[in-house]
């Protein structure tokens, strides 16, 4: 049996406090700069943010698009009321039209290019703010994200931090429901919503409660996937899909290499 390590959370708190005041105090920065979708991860993390720096030195951004979910914005401005963080709202539709109509894109061959580019968006726009005040751009990538490569280059994985980087999707779930966050946000299905519809469920292998245990196996334990799936029951098939995914996503994971 496989069991994804459980967090002595207090401890896990004062760790990333510690990390965020760090690298804002390091950098001389003003604060940060939080993109808010309403997920798990952003929600987490922003409240994390303003437990280390204060809400004056949080300010968020909401990046909507036409077909995001009403839920998902309701639930990010949840969070900025309750947290009392200074906030912008722009809605990038108007940017990604004039990408799509610039460079001709075929939404029906290229969706996945296309989606690419919202996130792309969203980068922009946040470092335009954390340059203009000063600020660090937070990442909100989680561990299982980062290890399967589930995320966009220089769009949502842009970032001058993460603090939740260490911590597995499922732990981050169970990290929120200690920080008091809405059971709606905590047990949210993940869904990057970079097209309609979008979920992460239907481009992932397994879903994180599984997938979350075959990670474990695979980086903590450093178990075969045999041993993985006579341990967890889960079919060989997708434990090495898992694998292969952590093996062609390796350079989203490093800096650009080049020839000393």
């Amino acid at each position: 049996m496989i069991e994804v390590p459980k967090l002595n959370f207090q401890e896990t708190v004062n760790k990333i406090v510690k990390f965020i005041k760090e690298m804002v105090e390091n950098s001389k920065a003003n604060g940060v700069v939080i993109g808010l979708s309403g997920g798990i991860d952003s929600s987490v993390t922003t409240v994390l943010c303003v437990k280390a720096l204060g809400k004056e030195n949080c300010l968020g951004i909401i990046m909507p698009t036409s077909f995001t979910p009403k839920e998902d914005i309701e639930d990010a401005e949840f969070l900025v009321q309750q947290l009392g963080i200074k906030v912008e709202r722009i809605n990038i539709d108007a940017l990604s039209e004039i990408f799509l109509k610039t460079l001709k894109v075929d939404l029906k061959e290229h969706k996945i290019p296309a989606a690419n580019i919202k996130a792309r968006i969203r980068m922009i726009i946040l470092y335009y703010y954390a340059n203009i005040e000063n600020r660090l751009v937070v990442g909100t990538s989680d561990k299982s994200e980062r290890l399967i490569g589930y995320f966009t280059k220089y769009g949502d994985g842009g970032a001058d931090f993460m603090p939740i980087a260490h911590l597995y999707k499922t732990q981050v779930r169970e990290l929120a429901a200690y920080l008091g966050l809405p059971s709606r946000i905590v047990n949210k299905p993940s869904s990057p919503q970079l097209y309609p519809g979008h979920k992460a469920i239907d481009e992932l292998p397994l879903d994180y409660n599984e997938l979350d245990k075959v990670l474990v196996g695979l980086f903590d334990l450093k178990l075969s996937p045999k041993e993985i799936e006579k341990l967890t029951g889960i079919p060989l098939n997708k434990i090495l899909i898992v694998l292969e995914r952590f093996n062609a996503t390796q350079h989203k994971r490093e800096l650009p290499k080049f020839i000393l």
